[in-house]
Order: C-alpha cells, then structure tokens, then sequence
C-alpha cells in the first residue's frame, strides 16, 4: 500500500471570500503536489523523497506560505523555516529563519542526511546550504506583490498574524506539509513554512520542531501540523500525536482529535494531516477550513478546502 496526504494551511478560509478562480488555482496547485509525491510512490520510491517532491511543488508555488510568495518580518525580509522526519529511523533536520535558500525542505533534508545535526538556523544554514550546493535566491525572488500589500497593512502595527487569520487581507495563504506511506511500510513527514506575518525578533513557530509541528515513527504514524504554531508548541502537537497511539493504543483520527481539541482548551486553532503505519489518512482541522489533498486506496488524488 502507498498513501500520501498534503496540506496547505488552515484558519479562516471562508466560502463567500473564495472565487471560483481562486478554488481552481489553489486546487490545481495541490493536485500538483499530490502528483509529484504520489508519482514517487508509484514507481516504489520512498516515503522520504516523496514528501519532500510534494513540499517542493508547494514551495515552488506562489500561493502558500512557503518558499515563493511566504510572508514577511516586520523588517520586510522573507524567512522560512522547514522540517523532515524519517519514520523508519526517525532521524530528522530542519532549518529555520533561513532568507535565500530556494527550498528549505531540501535544506532541512541535507542538514538530517549530511550535517551531523538535526537543526540549523539562519545565516549558519545559509552556508551550509550554499556549501553543499542547494538553489539560492535573492530576496527578490521570493517577495510577490500581494505579500508586499499584506506587510504594508500590519508593519507600523503590533500586530503579527498567522497567515490564515482574519485580517482585511483577500489572499489567504498558508503552511505547507505532507505525509507518506511507501511501497516498504516506511513513513515520513515534512512541513515548510513562512511563519507569521509582521512576525519580529527571529520568531520561529512549530513547523521546523520536530514533534510540535512535524514527527514520523514507522510504529505510529506521519504528522504535519498547520495553524497558530504557538499552541502547536506548547502541546508538542505532532508526537503527542504518535505518544497516543504507542502508548495509550488510540487509533489515529482519535489522537488527531483529543490534540487538536488540546490545543483549542489552550486558546489555539489548525490542523493536522496524518498517515499510520496501516495507510489509513486523517486531515482534520478546528478552524474554517483547510487546504488538504490526499491519495484513496485505488490511487485516486482528492482535494478539499472548506469541511465536508
């Protein structure tokens, strides 16, 4: 069995704000992505290349919090941070307040297989980075126009946002992440992101914490987290996850829900996306809606943005 769910962020994604242009470019960009990942699967790659394949497919697009067209500081630079966990082994990597790096993923991916450590940050995983020869980028390229619009809103405020809050903002973009299951019973997850708008003092949020916003463990399951990453933080949201399946033996949209509703008793909202070790897939969220998209056990791709 191969399975692979992706996300692309979670929070107040409203029907009567969505065109139909807007639902068609944002469900084409995630068939993009189950595509690349599941494409991996198919030919018998693994669970790790194909979550980083779709991450990739997300970073790469405008529309997200990721990569091109990610939020930006109060500074008005653009910093990504991004995570990876091998289930199989359970090593990981992450990067995070990286500026010029392409595609943090393939950072976060070379810094578990080729650093000796799991985490690096800012200018230090810059050169790791450029040493190794991954993509740079000029700030240029990551900034679009409509980031540009959201940051001149909110930088003479206090005010820092996720990208999914309510703002007077029309575009809504969000936190990317996917999860996968392969042909050799291995999962893992990744997650990228751009963190908050108007965010200051080198904020990092969940997504590159291994446990809070990302986990895998071939024994439970593959986890990437969207949302307030504050809270997904302070519940170590992503292993609490597997915690609850290895050792009080709940199945895996039950874990999804007790900690997802942990996090709203705390004041926080999002979404998690999950594989388990058997393929079966959760995406569920206690927010208006999330990007998600995912494989049925026929290999048919399904997308989804508002609650069914």
């Amino acid at each position: 069995m191969i399975r692979i769910a992706i996300h692309g962020g979670a929070g107040t994604i409203l029907r009567e704000t969505m065109t139909p242009e807007k639902e068609a470019a944002y469900t084409e960009a995630m068939r993009q992505s189950l595509e690349a990942g599941y494409g991996i699967l198919y030919n018998g790659g693994t669970a790790l290349d194909a979550v980083e394949a779709a991450v990739v497919a997300l970073e790469d697009n405008h529309l997200f919090n990721a990569g091109r067209g990610a939020v930006l500081t109060h500074e008005g630079h653009v910093e990504l941070d991004a995570s990876i966990v091998d289930g199989r082994t359970v090593d990981a990597g992450a990067v995070a307040s990286v500026r010029n790096i392409r595609n943090p993923i393939k950072a976060a991916r070379a810094v578990m297989e080729q650093s000796g450590h799991v985490f690096l940050i800012g200018e230090g995983a810059g050169s790791f980075a450029q040493e190794i020869g991954l993509y740079m980028e000029t700030q240029e390229y990551f900034i679009t126009e409509d980031r540009l619009k959201q940051w001149k809103l909110l930088r003479h405020t206090a005010r820092s946002v996720t990208d999914h809050a309510a703002t007077s903002m029309e575009e809504k973009h969000g936190t990317v992440g996917a999860v996968a299951l392969d042909a050799m019973g291995n999962l893992a997850a990744a997650t990228s992101t751009g963190g908050m708008s108007n965010k200051k003092y080198g904020r990092v949020g969940d997504s590159p914490l291994i446990g809070c916003g990302t986990y895998a463990n071939n024994r439970t399951c593959a986890i990437s987290a969207t949302g307030y990453g504050e809270y997904f933080i302070r519940s170590v949201c992503a292993y609490d996850v597997s915690a609850m399946m290895e050792y009080a033996g709940v199945s895996l949209p039950v874990a999804i829900k007790r900690s997802l509703d942990k996090i709203a008793a705390i004041g926080g909202d999002g979404g998690l996306i999950g594989i388990d070790a058997a393929g079966n897939v959760v995406a569920d969220f206690n927010s208006a809606g999330m990007y998600r998209g995912w494989s049925d056990d026929d290999g048919t791709l399904k997308t989804l943005i508002f609650e069914e």
